[in-house]
């Protein structure tokens, strides 16, 4: 299910300029009141009108049992109307055929199905874009999975990008802001993007877009103050990215300089969230050089769990000059990466966590190192993390 919260309007002061870089989680935001108050999208937001993103940790309002709705939206409007039980289809019986206005049937069928994106690098670090679908080898819960599907290309992607927004930030957000601008340009040119911005609360300052400039804007609202609740931006973030997300390919950038001291959530909480969701890629920056020993080491601990669990990587600059080169190191990787997937032979209906190995080997390569998320929550009557709906078209 994904978290329904109510929404509140929340005005906050927005100086220009800088950036830093968050991501993971679970949230719906609220708009902003201005004098003259304008309807936005879902997932958009207004330029100079930050959303503030409910607390992930209130309960969820359930959506009313007595209509049928699909939980993924067909991009045919009619398709994604509601069902009443008590009134009769008109989905053609024979076929499960649907009528659009164009005239053209078209076909549904659900298929559960378990998609890994990954990242393969040799022994040096370097990546390996050479492999083909016989080099690689997946087991669920230690039992070996057949890869039914096998895509190596560069997918557009749905990316959140959290910035710390607390008080110690304010020294290193205009070197952050240049680097996550850098890695947006070199960016798939039809990736989306939405920018939050956190201290003790997070606010959503630009919603998705592909829009450089727009998102420029985001980064640029800042206004450094306050605590660090690290794990409930990012389980707010991946909430959004549910919720909103134009592209099935998910990741999440954090940008930080200490530990979590404000959060509700716990590490393992905001983890559990983000698989839950079907978890987006974790990718990390951590900016601990001059931070105190104890917290440096609490906070390096935890950005490595959130990105190794969900197939990542934490980094860790040694300056600010350091960045720009990550940066880039985190948008040619994403774009490098290797999507498999299968059908899961677990039909047990048993619902909960199950843990995923992920191995390649090919010739004339040495040992391979696989990146990619450590398990998935199965779900009821959903035996798999994504659903994935075929639709075959046929002319009237």
């Amino acid at each position: 299910m994904l978290s329904k919260t109510s929404i509140s309007h929340i005005f906050r002061p927005i100086p220009s300029v800088a950036l830093v870089l968050f991501c993971s989680g679970s949230f719906l935001f609220s708009q902003a009141q201005t004098a003259q108050p304008v309807q936005a999208q879902p997932g958009q937001v207004q330029s100079g009108a930050p959303v503030a993103l409910p607390d992930p940790t209130r309960p969820e309002i359930q959506p009313s049992l007595d209509v049928d709705r699909d939980p993924v939206l067909s991009p045919d409007p009619e398709d994604n109307a509601s069902v009443n039980p008590a009134v009769p289809s008109t989905t053609d019986q024979a076929g499960g055929l649907q009528k659009r206005q164009d005239g053209v049937f078209t076909l549904h069928e659900d298929v559960d199905e378990v998609l890994l994106n990954c990242t393969v690098i040799d022994e040096r670090g370097q990546s390996v874009t050479d492999l083909s679908r016989e080099d690689f080898r997946v087991w669920e819960d230690g039992v070996l999975q057949t890869a039914r599907s096998f895509q190596h290309q560069d997918l557009p992607v749905s990316m959140g990008i959290l910035v710390d927004n607390s008080g110690s930030m304010l020294d290193k957000r205009v070197a952050v802001n240049a680097a996550a601008l850098n890695l947006l340009k070199a960016s798939n040119p039809q990736d989306v993007a939405f920018i939050v911005n956190f201290s003790e609360r997070a606010f959503l300052d630009q919603g998705f877009t592909s829009d450089l400039a727009a998102l420029s804007r985001g980064l640029s609202h800042f206004d450094s103050k306050g605590t660090t609740a690290l794990y409930d931006a990012v389980a707010a973030s991946a909430d959004e990215l549910s919720n909103h997300a134009k592209h099935p390919k998910q990741v999440l950038l954090i940008i930080t300089d200490g530990a979590d001291n404000a959060s509700r959530l716990n590490l393992e909480e905001a983890i559990h969230r983000v698989q839950n969701l079907g978890g987006p890629v974790v990718y990390s920056i951590g900016l601990l050089f001059g931070t105190d020993k104890d917290e440096s080491q609490r906070a390096r601990n935890a950005l490595e769990m959130l990105s190794q669990e969900t197939g990542g990587v934490a980094y860790f600059p040694r300056s600010l000059d350091d960045v720009d080169k990550i940066a880039a190191d985190v948008a040619r990787d994403i774009r490098n990466q290797y999507t498999i997937g299968y059908h899961s032979t677990n039909t047990s209906g048993i619902t909960g966590y199950r843990t995923v190995r992920l191995e390649a080997k090919a010739a004339n390569h040495g040992k391979l190192i696989v990146r990619t998320r450590k398990g998935y929550y199965s779900k009821p009557q959903q035996k798999n993390v994504q659903r994935a709906r075929t639709e075959q078209e046929v002319k009237q």
